[in-house]
């Protein structure tokens, strides 16, 4: 019986590595020798001097809330974020001082892209944190896309969007931002 085995194994041993070898080959006649260069283009969010798109969102507390419908008496600061982004969280906290700031003469809001089933996560996340500013959440449509967060063109977060009076968009942040600049942004809009 050893002789036998003994005998066996080793042709067994080459049929098995002739058969990788040809699978092997195979795979390199199929594929090409790199990928075809068809990556999508970004899309760019809204600019300055773009119109603002008009929207109506319900907060964390079920409260609808318009922009844009009545004419906007006051600018908006309207950042995007989801409580998951720690560059989101950071911003945030300017925000809250820009609303302490100039909350009379701006309304400030955060539109939260964390969706309908983290409503309760978003909402305990916005009381913690002590914000005071509006914290509104995108809901999703029929396609599964964010009705406001597509209508600006959001690609990445956070976002923010600075809206003057006249529904012109005159500022766009995407990523970290300071105080200063943001300040700098909101005073210039004040004085329009």
């Amino acid at each position: 019986m050893r002789r036998g085995i003994r005998k066996v194994l080793p042709v067994a041993a080459g049929v098995l590595l002739l058969a990788c070898g040809l699978t092997l080959a195979r795979g390199k006649e199929q594929a090409p020798e790199r990928a075809p260069e068809i990556a999508p283009e970004k899309v760019p969010s809204l600019g300055p001097g773009a119109g603002a798109p008009a929207f109506r969102l319900p907060d964390v507390l079920g409260t609808k809330y318009s922009f844009g419908e009545e004419g906007g008496k006051k600018p908006l600061l309207l950042t995007f974020f989801s409580v998951f982004c720690d560059p989101c969280r950071a911003d945030l906290l300017v925000l809250q001082k820009i609303q302490e700031k100039y909350g009379g003469n701006v309304d400030v809001a955060a539109v939260s892209l964390d969706g309908e089933p983290l409503k309760a996560v978003v909402a305990g996340f916005a009381k913690q944190e002590g914000y005071t500013f509006r914290v509104l959440l995108d809901e999703g449509d029929e396609r599964r896309m964010f009705k406001v967060a597509d209508a600006y063109r959001v690609t990445e977060m956070p976002t923010l969007f600075l809206v003057d009076r006249g529904g012109k968009v005159t500022f766009v942040g995407m990523g970290r931002f300071s105080e200063e600049t943001l300040e700098k942004a909101v005073q210039a809009v004040l004085k329009k």
